[in-house]
């Protein structure tokens, strides 16, 4: 019986597993979106969140722990300098899982482990173009303008 074994085995031993953790939590602070088949992301999304929430902390001791996990100090710095600011009111939940796709070749559910806060988004949401509708921000013709083939089409 498996009672009280959390966690996912991934199919690796432990330090192939615990290196593939540190890999992806290093990879998702530093880019702020991966991509990653469902089960990596929901296991990698506790230490994440655990890591910013040191961010948040700020102390000496909690930037060595992070040191301690984390892959990069170019990372470390960067989550207590940016990253923690940016969550400094949120309790919890700083990351979100969007499904995308299927994987080629065996079919696995990919999906996108992000940060809720990006710094992508709000430089995206302070270059936003205010009083433009999302179709005429892609280029989009409205209904009420008519298309040029209309007016070419004879009226008999």
């Amino acid at each position: 019986m498996r009672h009280r074994k959390k966690g996912r085995q991934l199919g690796r031993k432990t330090k192939h597993r615990w290196a593939l953790f540190r890999s992806l939590v290093t990879a998702l602070l530093d880019q702020e979106r991966i991509e990653t088949t469902e089960a990596k992301a929901k296991e990698v999304r506790g230490f994440a969140e655990r890591m910013i929430t040191l961010g948040k902390e700020g102390t000496l001791p909690a930037r060595r722990r992070a040191l301690g996990f984390l892959r990069s100090k170019q990372v470390v710095s960067k989550l207590f300098d940016d990253v923690a600011s940016r969550f400094r009111d949120r309790p919890g939940g700083y990351t979100r899982i969007i499904k995308t796709r299927r994987r080629v070749g065996d079919a696995a559910e990919m999906v996108a482990i992000e940060l809720v806060s990006r710094a992508v988004d709000s430089e995206q949401a302070k270059q936003a173009v205010p009083g433009k509708t999302a179709d005429q921000k892609k280029g989009r013709e409205t209904s009420k303008q008519s298309s040029p083939e209309m007016s070419d089409s004879p009226s008999a």
